[in-house]
């Protein structure tokens, strides 16, 4: 059997091919990390420097088309977490080049070798910017060049699936993915909170839905190998009910042993200081417009499918952040 990991290199790769390896691998098993970077280069997973044993890397670009040595079998799983997906922070074709052409290059390696089991990860993105509560059955409606690419990357993955009823298709939403080695929202927040210049914008119930790496992985480890289904699911990975703002300061403070007064600062006076702040470098500190604007907006995703669909979450909420801090030798979250 194979697992053919493409982006394994990333941050959810990397917890995926951890726990496969220690959980799932039989002795005829093999697991194939596909990614244009490798372990301990730039672009990857800071920290993450040494290949793990026993796994394959094999160095390919998912915009070109996808091929590779291996011995095919019945069983054979791909997980497509390959994306460029960091926003703002890149062009607006990089978004399109990589998902969309990234999606038909593995559908058809897929078809080629008739592989009948794949996993996507988009992205709650597809929704579009809104307060309303959304759910796998609310109407994308995508308004950033990444969220589109990803609403158009999991069609793809729906057609290859209609053309045979035996094929099995799993595509997660995920919201905010955090744990050790994120370096994005949740790191920069944390970041934030030490450095005391955090500060609430505008408001404190902002929703912004989550899901720890590890809790994460296993759902997908559940999803593909202890279940056999036919046909297209969707699933928003995010806890339910999605946690506001003020929530998730509260847990990583008292996660982290620290004690901090987070202040409410008007929305316009903070925008407006990002406007000045952003082009001299804010962006590295999470001062930018595109992101302070993030910040004011909800990200409000029902995690009700994934709560009862029979998979048990090994993690509460405020367990995860003293999880993330002991991975990291109690020195911090990153």
């Amino acid at each position: 059997m194979n697992y053919i990991i493409f982006g394994g290199s990333g941050f959810i790769g990397t917890h995926l091919i951890k726990l496969l390896k220690n959980e799932c691998l039989n002795k005829d098993d093999h697991i194939y990390d596909i990614d244009i970077v490798m372990p301990g280069e730039e672009g990857v997973v800071p920290g993450v420097v040494e290949k793990i044993e026993g796994v394959e890397y094999i160095r390919l670009d998912v915009r070109k088309t996808i091929d590779f040595e291996f011995q095919p079998t019945e069983k054979d799983i791909i997980f497509n977490l390959a994306a460029v997906h960091r926003t703002p922070g890149h062009p607006d074709h990089a978004y399109f080049e990589t998902n969309i052409l990234g999606a038909e290059n593995v559908t058809n390696f897929a078809e080629k070798y008739g592989i009948n089991k794949i996993l996507f990860t988009s992205s709650i993105a597809p929704y579009g910017a809104a307060e309303e509560l959304k759910t796998e059955d609310t109407l994308p409606t995508p308004n950033t060049p990444y969220g589109i690419s990803k609403l158009v990357a999991e069609k793809i993955h729906q057609i290859w699936q209609a053309k045979d009823k035996n094929r099995e298709l799993t595509i997660v939403r995920p919201g905010i993915v955090y744990g050790k080695g994120e370096h994005g929202n949740m790191t920069r927040l944390y970041k934030a909170l030490r450095g005391h210049y955090f500060m609430y914008t505008g408001r404190k119930d902002t929703i912004k839905a989550c899901i720890y790496v590890k809790e994460l992985v296993r759902f997908i480890k559940y999803r593909m190998l202890d279940n056999d289904f036919k046909g297209v699911d969707v699933f928003n990975c995010t806890y339910e009910p999605a946690f506001n703002i003020e929530r998730i300061c509260n847990t990583i403070l008292k996660a982290t042993d620290m004690h901090r007064h987070v202040p409410l600062l008007p929305a316009g006076l903070l925008m407006s200081i990002a406007k000045v702040v952003g082009p001299l470098g804010g962006k590295k500190v999470g001062i930018h417009p595109a992101r302070v604007k993030k910040l004011m907006i909800s990200t409000n995703i029902s995690g009700k499918k994934l709560q009862t669909c029979g998979y048990k979450f090994h993690y509460t909420f405020e367990d995860t952040y003293k999880d993330w801090f002991a991975d990291c030798d109690r020195k911090g979250l990153f």
